[in-house]
C-alpha cells in the first residue's frame, strides 16, 4: 500500500466507519494503520471496531497537539505489535513511582502488584532524580511521573533524569501522570522527554498497556 495510515470517520453516509475498515483490511491486509474519529461513545464501538481492524480511536471535537500525540502512540504501538508476536511480561519488573501524594502513590503500586510489578516510592521529583542516578542499570524498567510536585515537578525531573550521565537515562520509559489532560500539559510532557501521558485517576488497564508498549520498544 502507499498508505501508512488512514483515518476513518465513523459517522458517514452509505458505509458507517466499521464497514469502511473492513473493506479496507479485506483489500490492503493487516500492514496499514486504520485510526476511527468519532464523536460517539468509543467505548460502545470499541469492540466491533477492533474486530473490524480498527487499530487506535481519536474522539471529535478534535485537538491538533492530542491528535499528534494520538497518532504517533498508536503507531508506535502498530509497530511494536508487528516486530513482537508475543506481549511483553510486565511479571516481575521493577518501576519507580514519583508521586507527593502518599494516597495516590500507594494506589498506584497496588494496581501495579495486580501485574506482580513491584514499584520505589520518591516523594518529590528530585528524590526521583537521585534514586534513579543510584539505581543499577536496568534496574527500573519504567517511571511513573506525577507531574505536579514539590521540590522538583514532573517535567523538571524528567528532564533531568534525561540529562544524567547513566545508562538508561535516554531510554526508560516515563510516563507522565496529571489530572489536568489539557493540550499544553501534553505538550510540556513530551518535551520534558516523557514518553507518554496518562490522566488521573489512572485506568490500570491503560498503564498497563502503555507499560508494555514502552518496555517493548526499549528492549
Amino acid at each position: 500500500a502507499d498508505f501508512n495510515l488512514i483515518l476513518v470517520d465513523y459517522t458517514m453516509p452509505d458505509l458507517n466507519g466499521i464497514e469502511v475498515t473492513r473493506e479496507i483490511r479485506r483489500i490492503l491486509g493487516e500492514g496499514i494503520a486504520i485510526v476511527m474519529i468519532t464523536s460517539a461513545d468509543i467505548f460502545s464501538l470499541r469492540d466491533e471496531a477492533i474486530s473490524a481492524g480498527v487499530d487506535g480511536f481519536i474522539s471529535k471535537p478534535l485537538s491538533v497537539f492530542n491528535m499528534i500525540y494520538d497518532l504517533q502512540e498508536i503507531l508506535n504501538r502498530k509497530c511494536a505489535l508487528e516486530k513482537k508476536s508475543e506481549p511483553v511480561q510486565l511479571e516481575g519488573r521493577h518501576v519507580l513511582v514519583a508521586e507527593d501524594m502518599m494516597v495516590n502513590a500507594q494506589i498506584l503500586m497496588m494496581v501495579l502488584e495486580m501485574r506482580e510489578m513491584t514499584a520505589d516510592h520518591a516523594e518529590n521529583g528530585k528524590i526521583a532524580v537521585e534514586m534513579f542516578q543510584k539505581s543499577e542499570p536496568g534496574f527500573y524498567s519504567a517511571i511513573l511521573m506525577d507531574v505536579r510536585m514539590p521540590e522538583m515537578d514532573g517535567l523538571e525531573a524528567a528532564a533531568a533524569i534525561r540529562a544524567l550521565d547513566h545508562p538508561d537515562a535516554k531510554k526508560i520509559p516515563i510516563i507522565a501522570l496529571t489530572a489536568n489532560a489539557f493540550d499544553e500539559d501534553v505538550q510540556r510532557s513530551l518535551r520534558a522527554g516523557m514518553n507518554a501521558h496518562l490522566s488521573k485517576p489512572v485506568e490500570p488497564d491503560n498503564l498497563f498497556q502503555s507499560l508494555q508498549e514502552l518496555i517493548a520498544k526499549n528492549l
